[in-house]
């Protein structure tokens, strides 16, 4: 392991769940997260391996099984990712990556399953940002399946046409857009594109590129650069949750700034405290000196009285199941308690399957 990755370098709370193991166990483990946070997106084989290596001396903290489960998901080990996240949501009594597990399913060639979690799915509990992906599974789940309309209706919640920007916009949109276009809505899947692309400042999606490629644009570039460039899959194909643990592994920026800040507060108090210091000296000093030569010319009258002269004086100086399938036998009644599920007590669906058009947006409310 490189000498650079520090166990000081561990997220302060996933530290406190190791103060259950010996120091140097805990300073391995610590170092084999870091590196798998480090690693995660670069190089997911190799930081499957640095989960892998804690979970062997740590397989009872939950932020390790985690770390296992999410490096799993990127390298691709499906049912590893499963079993890790199961035990991790176990662990912690948290469901924070049920979308992951669904995406698992899918990827494992198991639709039916990752409709089950979505019904399964407490929506009290579940964060937004976790519901909102979740819905992306799920519907890419049912176009799995063959079921190109229930999966746009699923999407059709009052989130997609919010006139608030929130961090799963684009992705809900872009998603939207894909599943507009699997059933022939061409001109429908162009607009959401386009509105994918207005919120997507981050690049989380190809939807610029997806926009251009339906209008017929087509760039020309060195075919070796493109065949070399690694294509990342918008939102709704397996492998594409943005699959992040809950605490980060590796302490941030901020987080060394404000320790920085911290030092440099402490060493101004320490200036501080010197200046005063060396002022509360040189008063000391002065009281000494006034002492002195009040002593001196007292001295000095004195021995002019007696008419001997003899000044004296003293100078001193003083701190993060079984399988159940049932496809559909009834498509309609499950594409409605999907879509029933979806929206949540949000705004009624249009019953034409159509979402809402731009001037319905102002009347959607964010959920």
């Amino acid at each position: 392991m490189p000498d650079e990755i520090l166990a000081t370098d561990l997220d302060k709370d996933v530290r406190a769940e190791l103060l259950s193991l010996n120091k140097p166990v805990a300073e391995t483990v610590a170092r084999h997260l870091v590196a798998t946070g480090q690693l995660i997106d670069e190089d997911p084989a190799e930081a499957l391996a640095h989960a892998l290596a804690a979970r062997r001396l740590a397989s009872r903290i939950s932020a390790v099984r985690e770390a296992v489960g999410l490096a799993a998901y990127h390298a691709g080990e499906w049912q590893t990712a499963i079993a890790e996240l199961r035990t991790y949501h176990r662990m912690s009594g948290l469901q924070s990556h049920l979308a992951v597990l669904a995406d698992c399913e899918r990827a494992l060639g198991r639709p039916e399953r990752a409709i089950d979690l979505f019904r399964g799915a407490d929506r009290e509990k579940l964060d937004q940002a976790v519901a909102i992906e979740l819905l992306i599974v799920a519907a890419g789940a049912r176009g799995d399946l063959g079921q190109k309309d229930a999966a746009v209706a699923m999407l059709q919640v009052p989130d997609l046409t919010s006139e608030a920007t929130v961090p799963w916009t684009a992705r809900l949109r872009y998603a939207y857009a894909d599943a507009l276009l699997a059933v022939g809505r061409r001109e429908e899947a162009r607009e959401w594109f386009s509105r994918a692309a207005d919120v997507d400042t981050e690049g989380e999606t190809d939807a610029a590129e997806r926009l251009l490629e339906l209008d017929g644009v087509v760039i020309e570039g060195d075919e070796e650069d493109e065949a070399a460039e690694e294509v990342a899959a918008g939102p709704g194909a397996p492998g594409a949750v943005p699959a992040r643990p809950d605490t980060e592994l590796a302490a941030g920026d901020d987080a060394a700034d404000r320790d920085d800040e911290d030092d440099d507060l402490d060493d101004e108090d320490d200036e501080d405290d010197d200046d005063e210091d060396d002022e509360d000296d040189e008063d000391d000093d002065d009281d000494l000196d006034d002492e002195d030569d009040d002593e001196d010319d007292e001295d000095f009258d004195d021995d002019e009285e007696d008419g001997a002269a003899g000044p004296s004086g003293d100078d001193e100086d003083l701190d993060g199941e079984d399988e159940d399938r049932h496809p559909s036998g009834h498509v309609e009644s499950d594409i409605a308690a999907d879509r029933a599920d979806a929206a949540d007590d949000g705004d009624a669906v249009n019953t034409d399957g159509n979402a809402p058009g731009r001037g319905d947006e102002s009347g959607s409310t964010q959920r």
